[in-house]
């Protein structure tokens, strides 16, 4: 499996800085090549360019309440969130494809984290329980 990771391109994980003016001031981004690309398919998806994408996130996340002191991890996060609410077909590529409302993709999106948070439970008491009937066996 490993190899699977280990043999994609290496310019995936190569930093690229972008420089965004946000609020008059310029600030830079440093993300991998793989994000960026991600956060280029958002922003097509959606009809803006890279930096208003940034912009609007930030202003909206802002008007949320959200802390962004660390905004480049907060970027990773969303993308990794797109990428998997696209797998679960909770969001498509294009607008034009997309049907279902904010709260529900939201409500939809618990569900999933519950259901995978149960299964992790469930490897971990099956692994303590290993471990233990293992150390049981060797008294």
């Amino acid at each position: 499996m490993c190899k699977l990771f280990v043999g994609a391109r290496s310019d995936l994980w190569e930093s690229q800085t972008r420089s965004i003016r946000m609020e008059g001031m310029v600030t830079s981004v440093r993300l991998e090549k793989a994000f960026w690309m991600v956060l280029e398919e958002i922003a097509e998806r959606d009809s803006m360019n890279v930096p208003q994408l940034l912009h609007q996130l930030y202003n909206e996340s802002l008007d949320e309440g959200h802390d962004i002191g660390n905004f480049t991890s907060f970027l990773r996060v969303c993308c990794l969130r797109y990428i998997d609410l696209r797998l679960h077909g909770l969001v498509q590529q294009t607008i034009e494809g997309s049907t279902l409302p904010v709260e529900e993709v939201l409500d939809r999106e618990g569900e999933i984290h519950a259901r995978r948070m149960a299964r992790s439970l469930d490897r971990g008491l099956d692994r303590g329980l290993a471990r233990r009937g293992g150390a049981d066996r060797a008294h």
